[in-house]
């Protein structure tokens, strides 16, 4: 691990982003260019002291997933991601299979989406960002361990998950993830993450397995989802979904007509469901 040069790589990748690169008020006037240190261990999820010492060449080697998550923060190119990969002395992740580094122009839109719930997926259902009005609709996935971050084991393996939506919906949500993971795996066949994620899921869950076989096919798409949100009730939603065909990620946004009793929740949700969230500082 080089600490000299991973601490000044990291100082000037801080100092060339503002807080609106990130999606953060802009706040006080700031005496030097750049975002504060704490500003980047907010996004990242880690405490102050912790990223204080990395940049002052005397923190401990970061893990693999802090440095994925610096590098979501810090907004790197998938370049820039490998570089601080190799600095801390860790192999980067191989690109062969679907990415999960967000690449910074899905980041920019995702930060300067304020009012409406967006997150990045890959097409395994890998949840890879979050931002705010997303985890007040479907809590903080992103806060979990990173197993399980994959929205097809959080649908069949965990039952909390399922209470999100309506219990009439619940069935053909399922179908429409089996539908899609299957046509994945059928389009990445030399790739083994789809693969394995299949053969845990028929493993793991009967109604995955059944879905499994009646062999339906389709990619996730524009529709309409029903959220059932525990603060402000029922919310239909309009799904729209941006893909990064070259990265295998998805952009996923869930918005609400103007002037319907959709759209009024969902701004009621960004007013009480922000106030309740606090960010993890571990």
């Amino acid at each position: 691990m080089n600490r000299a040069e991973l601490a000044d790589f990291l100082r000037r990748s801080r100092a060339r982003l503002t807080p609106s690169d990130v999606g953060l008020a802009p706040g006080a006037r700031r005496r030097t260019a750049g975002l504060r240190r704490e500003e980047v261990a907010q996004l990242t999820g880690m405490s102050v002291d912790y990223y204080t010492r990395l940049e002052q060449s005397r923190g401990p080697r970061p893990s693999r997933q802090m440095l994925a998550a610096l590098a979501r923060a810090l907004r790197l190119t998938a370049d820039e991601r490998d570089h601080l990969f190799h600095l801390a002395g860790e192999e980067p992740p191989r690109r062969e299979t679907a990415s999960a580094h967000v690449q910074p122009g899905l980041m920019l839109i995702l930060d300067r989406l304020h009012d409406t719930p967006a997150q990045v997926l890959t097409d395994c259902g890998e949840v890879l960002a979050q931002n705010a009005m997303a985890r007040a609709l479907t809590r903080d996935v992103m806060s979990r361990p990173p197993v399980e971050r994959n929205i097809l084991r959080l649908y069949f393996l965990d039952p909390q998950t399922r209470t999100l939506f309506p219990e009439e919906d619940r069935a053909e949500h399922a179908r429409a993830h089996v539908a899609n993971l299957r046509a994945v795996a059928a389009a990445r066949p030399d790739d083994p993450e789809p693969a394995a994620l299949v053969a845990e899921l028929r493993a793991s869950s009967e109604e995955f397995a059944r879905l499994w076989d009646e062999h339906e096919v389709s990619l996730r798409h524009r529709a309409t989802k029903r959220f059932l949100h525990p603060l402000v009730g029922l919310l239909d939603l309009d799904c729209e979904v941006l893909l990064s065909h070259e990265h295998h990620q998805l952009l996923v946004i869930h918005t609400a007509r103007p002037g319907t009793e959709a759209h009024e929740r969902l701004q009621l949700l960004r007013v009480l469901g922000l106030q309740n969230m606090s960010v993890s500082k571990p």
